[in-house]
């Protein structure tokens, strides 16, 4: 009987100890899961604010370049016609009749070419102008003002058929394609720019790919100068993308940023891309 009784206790002991290491368990576990759903939670709103302050400095650059374009085309273009038709017409009153309509008619023309340009002024590139014609349409556009400028050829390639990526994924785009041309201009000494949008089911790619004078990534790196190469890998990274750059110098250089057209991440709802959960 006492042997017995000694049993029960030795089994109350072990069940007691057994809940107590299964209550610590679930405890610690407790723990652990609330401090990794926090550490989430924080590294989710961190995100969010990096995101947004991104897409907002990407929209106050697109929007400093769009004036930089329109102060160039009003002092350059616009302002030079208004000027020489201003010029013209001080000369018509000493003209006969027949030079007077003449004059008339041809600087008629000059004003209608000055209106003409600042209704193609007013259609500048903005964020929204950007989210109501799309990426394609937005560089097929500024494909067509580098062209006029004749400062380079460039060369658009469209390859599948066009889908939409999101309007803020877009603009991040659009803003890289248009630091990749400026730097190209400032730096690169190149007679051609080519653009290829590549659209497929799986993956979009937009590649950028000048003749120019090329450099070594490891050296710009190194001297602290690659500042703009790592702006388009942090861009392209924020918007859930890879980008992929080659120069060699006397190469030219390549840009590819990729993308999974089928992950639609909800940015406005807090799901931002390369976030766990």
């Amino acid at each position: 009987m006492l042997q017995q009784d000694e049993e029960v206790i030795t089994l109350i002991i072990a069940g007691t100890i057994m809940l107590l290491l299964l209550g610590m368990f679930i405890i610690s576990f407790l723990f652990f899961y609330q401090r990794k759903h926090n550490n989430h939670l924080s590294e989710k709103t961190q995100l969010q604010s990096k995101f947004h302050q991104e897409l907002l400095k990407t929209q106050i650059e697109v929007q400093e370049q769009t004036l930089n374009h329109i102060s160039r085309e009003i002092h350059d273009n616009i302002g030079q016609v208004l000027s020489f038709v201003k010029l013209s017409l001080a000369t018509v009153k000493n003209m006969d009749t027949g030079q007077q309509h003449q004059k008339i008619d041809e600087n008629r023309e000059l004003i209608a070419q000055a209106i003409n340009d600042l209704r193609d002024l007013s259609k500048s590139l903005s964020f929204e102008r950007i989210k109501v014609v799309g990426l394609k349409s937005a560089i097929m556009r500024e494909v067509d003002r580098i062209n006029k400028s004749e400062l380079i050829k460039a060369e658009l390639e469209v390859k599948g058929d066009e889908y939409e990526l999101g309007a803020q994924r877009e603009l991040v785009l659009f803003r890289i394609f248009q630091e990749a041309f400026n730097n190209t201009l400032k730096y690169a000494f190149a007679a051609n720019l080519k653009i290829c949008l590549n659209y497929t089911a799986d993956l979009f790619t937009l590649e950028i790919e000048d003749n120019g004078a090329g450099f070594s990534i490891t050296d710009k790196l190194k001297e602290n100068s690659g500042s703009g190469l790592k702006n388009m890998e942090n861009r392209a990274t924020l918007i859930g993308g890879t980008a992929t750059i080659s120069s060699e110098p006397g190469e030219g250089c390549s840009i590819k940023i990729s993308l999974d057209p089928l992950v639609k991440q909800n940015y406005a709802d807090g799901h931002y891309p390369n976030s766990a959960g």
